[in-house]
């Protein structure tokens, strides 16, 4: 409520909408509080993303990646992260979306153990998302989230809804909505600050807690930036040390050689790892995106029993419970089909098998993107797990991953194929589309797609122009080529959903972002940054600080 008289949202991306959730959200203390954030801490931000340029430089010059000498004593030490909450113990299945006020009460009432609300790669970055969503988390927190559709449906939430986390913008990003010092504000610190500011407090007094996700994260020095951010808010808001609980996901290569490093960073804050598969698939195809020796095949032959994804969430889970820390699954991307039941079939079959492997191998949970998965999910683990929140106290001491293994990209009879380069550029162009018209989460082909695997799509077109790869058989994948799928793309979507769609989906903007992020000399780090610039609603009335 504003006031106690106007609900939020009023309209999801009206103007009043919108107005109403800036006033609720950006009060005058709040703002106070993330302008003291971005003074303290974005030029650190700024030094650290210099670092990965330089970072990347190396790795071009041929300095591959290895475990850090200057952290051995790190490595080889015997300490653990502080325990987690009772209500962060049991984390067998967890579900993510954006965060708009259907999608909370849903994911929160959906029966999974946690809910990350997600302002990163499911949320589209127009203001009215941002503001909107906070707004959503802020009344989702005192619950008051209730929800009419116009044809009279009601939502709200439930007796025993799922644990919330929040996911933040990366490191990278920033929001031109709020400037600080004639500055655009960075998102991380923005998103983050917003939300703890209005409901860390709440949360407490509730038996829970400020949890996060944080995403992107290419270095230890990325997590201590994290730390000295929550030791900093913990302190403002008068909360004990350890009451900001975070999962980094390792969805970068390079963090894959620093898991022990970043645990031990936010030792205090720390709720444990993720396997980010989708992003990391993406950061292997960047990082070495210049090495014609480290080409990946079709994306659908990248699989987690390739040697590159097998080994670093073996990795994963052995770093993690070493130092008592959960370590969770990846996402089942995989959205039932009630038309087509033998799709669904397998496609469940599929996914049973994935969440099999998960805990087998001693994952404490897993993530899915529909609620229709959670059953299946949790029936897998609870039954591994016996009844235990976790399996956090079974040790993985016959794992062993040498620096090389978490560089094999070998994948047995993985080829390019024709139809590989036609599923980048089609899932490319309509995620892309959606993400322009304020959709950062679309079903495409019965899996649910966000921006990582948009940027699978477009940096496997980049690396094949660019190291001259040809398809299984014999056609030179280059620019006119890769132009030409485009074409029969376009012309197949508009013919499928009619003029009048075609063009109020942004279809025409989108594939102008995808060549431009696939097709250009240099590469852009994430296309999340040209898009940025071209997102209609990405920047409304800036505030001054």
């Amino acid at each position: 409520m504003v006031n106690g008289e106007q609900k939020i949202p009023a309209g999801a991306g009206s103007e009043a909408g919108i107005a109403a959730a800036t006033k609720l959200i950006l009060t005058e203390d709040a703002t106070r509080f993330v302008t003291e954030l971005q003074r303290r801490f974005n030029h650190t931000r700024q030094e650290l993303l210099h670092r990965r340029a330089l970072r990347q430089t190396a790795i071009d010059a041929g300095e591959m990646p290895d475990f850090l000498p200057e952290t051995a004593a790190v490595r080889a030490g015997e300490w653990t992260v502080l325990p987690v909450p009772e209500d962060l113990a049991d984390r067998k299945v967890e579900i993510t979306g954006p965060v708009d006020r259907k999608m909370i009460i849903n994911a929160l009432n959906s029966g999974a153990r946690v809910f990350m609300a997600d302002f990163e790669d499911a949320s589209s970055p127009t203001w009215a998302n941002m503001i909107e969503g906070q707004a959503n988390l802020y009344d989702a927190v005192r619950r008051q989230v209730d929800f009419s559709t116009p044809d009279g449906k009601e939502y709200a939430l439930n007796e025993a809804p799922a644990t919330l986390m929040v996911r933040p913008r990366g490191w990278h990003l920033i929001d031109r909505n709020v400037e600080v010092d004639g500055e655009p504000i960075s998102a991380s610190l923005l998103d983050f600050g917003i939300y703890f500011f209005h409901n860390a407090a709440e949360l407490v007094a509730a038996g829970s807690g400020p949890y996060f996700y944080l995403p992107k994260l290419e270095s230890h020095l990325e997590a201590r930036l994290w730390n000295d951010v929550f030791v900093f808010a913990e302190e403002e808001l008068n909360l004990p040390l350890g009451t900001i609980k975070a999962t980094v996901l390792i969805e970068t290569i390079l963090a894959a050689f620093e898991m022990d490093e970043i645990l031990y960073e936010l030792r205090d804050h720390s709720a444990g790892l993720n396997a980010g598969r989708w992003d990391y698939i993406f950061s292997m195809i960047k990082k070495f995106r210049n090495y014609p020796e480290m080409v990946l095949p079709d994306r659908g032959a990248v699989t987690m029993n390739v040697p590159f994804m097998n080994n670093y969430t073996s990795l994963l889970v052995k770093t993690c419970h070493r130092r008592r820390a959960h370590a969770m699954g990846g996402m089942a991307a995989f959205i039932p089909n009630r038309r087509d039941p033998e799709v669904t079939e397998t496609a469940l079959a599929k996914v049973r098998a994935d969440k099999e492997r998960e805990a087998s191998i001693g994952h404490d949970g897993t993530w899915v993107a529909h609620p229709d998965l959670i059953p299946l999910a949790l029936e897998v683990f609870e039954q591994v797990l016996d009844g235990a929140p976790n399996q956090i106290a079974r040790q993985r001491h016959d794992i062993e991953v040498a620096a090389s293994d978490l560089l094999d990209i070998a994948v047995e009879g993985g080829r390019i194929t024709e139809s590989g380069v036609r599923q980048n550029v089609d899932v490319g162009i309509q995620y892309l589309a959606a993400w322009l018209s304020g959709n950062g989460a679309a079903a495409i082909y019965n899996l649910m797609e966000d921006a990582a695997t948009a940027e699978i799509s477009r940096s496997q077109i980049w690396q094949w122009v660019h190291v001259g790869a040809s398809t299984d058989s014999g056609v030179k994948i280059d620019k006119p080529y890769v132009g030409r799928v485009a074409d029969e793309e376009m012309e197949r979507l508009r013919t499928e959903l009619g003029d009048d769609a075609f063009v109020a989906g942004h279809f025409e903007m989108a594939r102008t972002l995808f060549e431009r992020v696939a097709l250009a000399d240099d590469f852009a780090n994430f296309l999340t940054l040209p898009g940025y610039d071209m997102l209609p609603g990405a920047t409304g009335s800036r505030k001054q600080i």
